[in-house]
């Protein structure tokens, strides 16, 4: 599965120098025999420096990857327009002219829903008014007229948050939810551990996956931005503030 990676939010201006740069750096000049002049801590500095520096070049790969918000799209953050029923979904079926045979019943796990005198038919996947036509052609001339009205009541909203916040798994709403309410449903940040400026969500686009990385710190400040409403299925990672000690 291919995968693409957008950054959202706002570039910081300036130059950049990887964390820990200037602890491997003073470590080099160490082991370069900087400590001459000391001979008798010289081969004890030594040996603490390689340990040190073995410890930095494992833990800085992650700590070094600095994935800076730059742009979204306001396609990308809005809420999804386009309304496909899923599983779980409730509907209102409406004949305006055979009221006897209105329904209000949800989704089930099989995707189909059970209508009168034609029994069950397919639902999840298709768009309400792509169900009103299914609709008309299983009923055919029974209908008195040949109308109908599908109306989504509520739907299932999931989607899967993880990393550091209190209450990490699935969270599901019945209306669209935006990345910050998401969070705050699985318990919040952990303060002390989060790493609030490169919130990952990860979203099938077709057959790949798309990765937004969010900063969300300007938002806890109290500062305005645009809120990033998530689609069915998103997973928020919430990653792990990098820390040497």
């Amino acid at each position: 599965m291919k995968q693409t990676t957008t950054d959202v939010g706002i570039l910081e201006s300036g130059s950049w120098r990887q964390p820990g740069h200037g602890i491997i750096h003073g470590l080099g000049r160490l082991l370069q025999g900087e400590t001459r002049g000391f001979p008798a801590v010289r081969a004890g500095s030594a040996s603490l420096a390689w340990a040190v520096l073995t410890l930095a070049l494992i833990l800085l790969p992650s700590g070094c990857q600095s994935h800076r918000p730059t742009f979204i799209s306001p396609a990308d953050a809005e809420p999804d327009r386009a309304i496909v029923l899923r599983e779980g979904d409730v509907v209102k079926v409406t004949f305006p002219g055979s009221p006897n045979l209105n329904t209000t019943q949800q989704i089930r796990r099989d995707g189909n829903i059970n209508l009168a005198l034609v029994g069950d038919l397919k639902a999840a996947g298709l768009t309400p008014s792509a169900l009103e036509k299914e609709i008309l052609a299983v009923y055919g001339n029974q209908l008195l007229a040949p109308d109908v009205t599908v109306s989504l009541e509520s739907t299932a909203f999931s989607v899967f948050v993880t990393g550091m916040v209190l209450r990490p798994g699935k969270v599901t709403s019945d209306r669209p939810i935006t990345l910050l309410e998401a969070i705050m449903e699985s318990g919040g940040f952990d303060y002390t551990r989060a790493n609030l400026k490169a919130v990952r969500v990860m979203r099938r686009d077709g057959e790949r996956m798309k990765t937004f990385i969010i900063d969300l710190k300007p938002v806890m400040a109290g500062g305005p931005a645009l809120p990033f409403h998530l689609r069915p299925s998103d997973i928020v990672y919430v990653p792990e503030r990098f820390s040497m000690f």
